[in-house]
């Protein structure tokens, strides 16, 4: 599929979306949820801290209704950055951020994207891996999609989704996961590593989501 049809699916998706949903009841169905405070700062092996909160004028960018971003370090001193944000009403313009559009804001550049395969309970899940690059650095992104007990790398599936669970279930609540770890200057050396890390950790975090993103 050329980038020219693929922009005329997104373009007529996102404008379905947007109608579908602003004609749909404004009273939405919430479920009641743990806020992200309460995930625990000790999982596993991994240990984590806080990062620094997230200044107004990003949150304003971002227009989540709660979100998490801390650095956890594992037994062998490797580190993995998590970053959760969750949306409770996706009608109102507030809609969840592709680290593709984020990331180049921040002076990241995706070098490389492809799916991949983590465990869940519930199996085998297919989410997105990216090498980003600046400057000389780099690092490994794990992300996606997750509303309803549903995992989705696609935007364009996550789109889809919206609208029917609007329409089916009154609800556009949804999240998107992040997990980031150091490749250093060498992607072709540091990236199995990177990626062992950031899959063990993912799949340790994956199994807590429940109780922080209502099914």
């Amino acid at each position: 599929m050329s980038s020219i049809a693929r922009l005329l699916i997104v373009t007529t998706l996102l404008f379905a979306a947007t109608v579908v949903i602003g004609r749909a009841s404004q009273t939405e169905t919430v479920l009641p949820r743990e806020p992200f405070r309460a995930f625990p700062m000790t999982i596993g092996t991994w240990n984590g801290r806080p990062d620094a909160p997230f200044p107004q004028h990003v949150l304003d960018v971002l227009g989540v209704d709660d979100y998490l971003s801390r650095t956890y370090f594992g037994a062998d001193r490797s580190a993995a950055n998590l970053y959760m944000g969750f949306y409770e009403k996706q009608r109102e313009g507030d809609t969840i951020h592709s680290p593709l559009n984020c990331l180049p804001g921040a002076g990241w550049e995706p070098i490389d994207k492809q799916r991949v395969t983590i465990r869940t309970p519930q199996g085998p899940a297919v989410v997105n891996e990216l090498i980003i690059e600046k400057g000389i650095e780099h690092q490994l992104v794990l992300y996606w999609y997750q509303s309803h007990g549903r995992v989705v790398a696609s935007e364009y599936w996550g789109k889809t989704y919206l609208v029917l669970d609007a329409l089916r279930l009154n609800r556009t609540d949804g999240s998107m996961i992040r997990v980031i770890t150091t490749v250093g200057d060498n992607p072709k050396e540091g990236r199995p590593r990177a990626s062992e890390t950031a899959h063990d950790f993912a799949e340790t975090v994956v199994p807590l989501l429940p109780a922080y993103l209502p099914s």
